[in-house]
C-alpha cells in the first residue's frame, strides 16, 4: 500500500513539474494570445527570438488576397506587413493572370515563438506567400483548411516541377521589388530558374534567397520598420552574400549537387555545441520587452 501511494505522490510531482516547465515556455504564453498587444507597433529582437508589439491582424478576405489556415492564428503581423501584403496583392492583381495572393503564415497575434513549425516569424516581420495560382478569392473557411499549395520543386530536387509557370516568376519579381523587402526566401530550383530567364534590370535577383525547402510557398522577409531601435537587421545582407551580384554565381549549383547527397560524417570533428530550438525558449530567452508584450491587455 505504501508503494502504491509512494508511486502516486512521485508521479503526480513529476507530472506537475513536468507541466509548469512546458508552461513557462514562451510559444504556450504568446501562443495563447488571441489579440494584439495595446502597444505602439513595434518589432522587437530577431526574426527568429523576438516578439511583436501591437500587432494587426490581415483580414481573412480582401479584394485582392484571402488568408490560409485560419485556425492557426497566424495572420497577424507588424504595420508594415500589412500593408506589404495588400499593396504587393494588388500589383499582382493587376499585372498577372493570378487575382491576387493566397496568404499563408505570418506571425502570431504577439509574435514569438510559435507551439509548432517555424523556428522564424517571430516579429510579425515574415509571410509565407502560396505558390499556388490565386485565381479564386471566394473560398471558404473549410476550403482554405484543406486546400494544398502546389510544389515547385521537381521529385530529383534538381529543377522546378511543370507546376512553375513564368506567371509564378512574374509575381516573384513584383513582391522582390518591393521597397520594404529585405529577403525572399525560395526553394534553390526557382532561384536557378530565374537566373537562367531574368531579362532587362536584373538587380531584384538579389534579394532572391535559395534555401532548404520553400518548394509550396516563398517566404518574404521585411526590413527592420524605421524607427524600430529593437528590432534586429538580419546580417549578413543580401549585397555581402552575393557579393553586390544578383547572387546568380557558381555556388548555386551546389544546391542541386552536392547538397543532396549525404554527408559521410567525420569522426574527428568536434561535437557541435548543443543550440535551444525556438519552441524551447522560455520568456528570459527573449528581449525583455517581450514581458510586457505578453502582459500587455
Amino acid at each position: 500500500m505504501l508503494r502504491v501511494i509512494f508511486v502516486a505522490i512521485f508521479l503526480g510531482s513529476f507530472f506537475h513539474t513536468t507541466f509548469a516547465v512546458a508552461e513557462t515556455r514562451a510559444r504556450f504564453l504568446l501562443g495563447a494570445k488571441t489579440e494584439g498587444s495595446h502597444q505602439k507597433p513595434q518589432s522587437i529582437g530577431f526574426y527568429s527570438k523576438g516578439c511583436l508589439a501591437g500587432g494587426v491582424e490581415l483580414a481573412p478576405n480582401g479584394p485582392t488576397w484571402q488568408a490560409m489556415r485560419l485556425s492557426r492564428g497566424r495572420n497577424w503581423g507588424h504595420p508594415d506587413m500589412i500593408d506589404y501584403i495588400e499593396r504587393v496583392s494588388a500589383e499582382v492583381a493587376k499585372k498577372t493572370r493570378w487575382k491576387g495572393l493566397y496568404v499563408g503564415d505570418i506571425s502570431q497575434p504577439r509574435g514569438g515563438p510559435m507551439i509548432s513549425g517555424h523556428a522564424s516569424h517571430q516579429m510579425g516581420l515574415d509571410a509565407d506567400i502560396w505558390l499556388l495560382a490565386a485565381k479564386n478569392l471566394n473560398l471558404t473557411v473549410a476550403e482554405r483548411e484543406s486546400l494544398s499549395s502546389a510544389n515547385m520543386r521537381s521529385g530529383d530536387q534538381r529543377s522546378v516541377s511543370k507546376n512553375w509557370t513564368k506567371q509564378h516568376m512574374k509575381v516573384m519579381e513584383i513582391a522582390a521589388k518591393d521597397r520594404a523587402v529585405d529577403r525572399i526566401f525560395v526553394t534553390p530550383p526557382v532561384k536557378i530558374y530565374m537566373c537562367k530567364h531574368a531579362r532587362g534590370n536584373r538587380d531584384w535577383l538579389q534579394k532572391i534567397r535559395p534555401f532548404w525547402g520553400h518548394n509550396y510557398h516563398f517566404h518574404v522577409r521585411l526590413k527592420c520598420p524605421k524607427g524600430d531601435r529593437r528590432c534586429e537587421t538580419q546580417k549578413p545582407t543580401v549585397s555581402a552574400l552575393s557579393k553586390g551580384g544578383d547572387g546568380c554565381d557558381e555556388t548555386l549549383n551546389w544546391w542541386v549537387t552536392d547538397a543532396l547527397r549525404p554527408a559521410k560524417p567525420d569522426p574527428n570533428a568536434p561535437k557541435p555545441k548543443p543550440r535551444k530550438h525556438p519552441r524551447q525558449f522560455t520568456m528570459a530567452d527573449l528581449p525583455n520587452k517581450c514581458a510586457a508584450v505578453l502582459k500587455s491587455k
